[in-house]
């Protein structure tokens, strides 16, 4: 046994042992049989307050108009939006990030050397159109290993009124993505049919969809979180409810994926410093991946974060 191989299995067992340690070993079991798992209860009521506000915070920036959670109409916020590049917004985010639940099955999927690759919110108010079923892996990463992985906080009650997650169970072993077919019908047609058709708003309320084929809705609260391997086929329901679906959603991936937001952020030298003593936190905003210099050549010492396998 080579030492590359020695220390991916030891990573493999401190991976094993550290979600026994947090008693994770049947969701870790569903992970793998069905694609995702529900941790309850990760965040405490104050975590989910702070996130929330911090997300509305940037919903009134963003669109100049403040939102209610509670009562805003489709005329208030119609559908829904990704917001995007919440880590540093507030120290809840990073707080967040470090949750070690989560995070311990993330790594499982993806190893100790995973990086976030986004932080962002996808906003739902009333009315719009469903999230077409999709995979998170691009066509060129759909193998059985996880590329990538989903963690998907609830910060608002998720059912199917309101504008709930959607998954489908042992998609992440299809190792590619939906058809127009296995995604949301709106009676005999297709979603790409619908919308080429460049329906008015009006008329895309009165459609009725059907949820895809074998997907189970999430009908979780808020605190709950979902993780997901990259493969695994999700949308989410369009929201029937006054209000809004508020989400968290921090999503990674291996170290030679390029991330959704650019890495290595110098400007907020107050975070890395809250978290001087957190290697982890250092390695998962991408400060120890050895690609990525200008004319000062590499860092050499960086090698040694270097993954060697699938675990470390």
């Amino acid at each position: 046994m080579n030492q590359d191989t020695i220390q991916d299995d030891q990573a493999r067992h401190r991976i094993l042992e550290n979600i026994e340690t947090l008693g994770l070993n049947d969701n870790l079991l569903e992970l793998t049989s069905e694609g995702y798992t529900v941790v309850r209860n990760v965040l405490s009521a104050e975590q989910v307050e702070r996130a929330k506000a911090a997300i509305l915070r940037r919903v009134e920036k963003q669109t100049g108009n403040k939102v209610d959670p509670d009562t805003a109409t489709a005329d208030d916020y119609n559908g829904m939006n990704y917001h995007n590049y919440l880590i540093f917004d507030d120290p809840v985010f990073p707080e967040i990030l470090l949750e070690p639940k989560p995070l311990a099955l993330i790594t499982y999927l993806l190893g100790e050397s995973c990086i976030l690759s986004s932080m962002g919110s996808h906003f739902r108010g009333p009315g719009g159109i469903p999230l077409p079923m999709h995979a998170d892996a691009s066509q060129a990463s759909l193998f059985e290993t996880a590329t990538v992985a989903n963690c998907n906080y609830a910060l608002t009650p998720y059912s199917r009124e309101a504008g709930a997650l959607v998954l489908t169970p042992g998609s992440h072993r299809k190792n590619r993505h939906p058809t127009p077919h296995e995604s949301w019908m709106a009676g005999n047609r297709t979603f790409p049919e619908v919308m080429a058709q460049n329906p008015s708003p009006e008329a895309l309320a009165d459609i009725e969809w059907s949820a895809p084929v074998g997907s189970v809705t999430m009908e979780i609260n808020p605190g709950d979180a979902v993780i997901f391997h990259g493969n695994t086929w999700h949308g989410g329901w369009r929201r029937e409810l006054p209000g809004t679906r508020i989400n968290l959603a921090a999503y990674f991936c291996r170290t030679h994926i390029a991330t959704q937001e650019r890495r290595g952020d110098k400007r907020y030298p107050e975070v890395f410093e809250r978290y001087a003593d957190e290697p982890r936190f250092a390695q998962l905003m991408g400060e120890n991946i050895f690609t990525g210099w200008r004319e000062e050549g590499p860092d050499y010492g960086k090698l040694a974060h270097a993954p060697t396998g699938l675990y470390d």
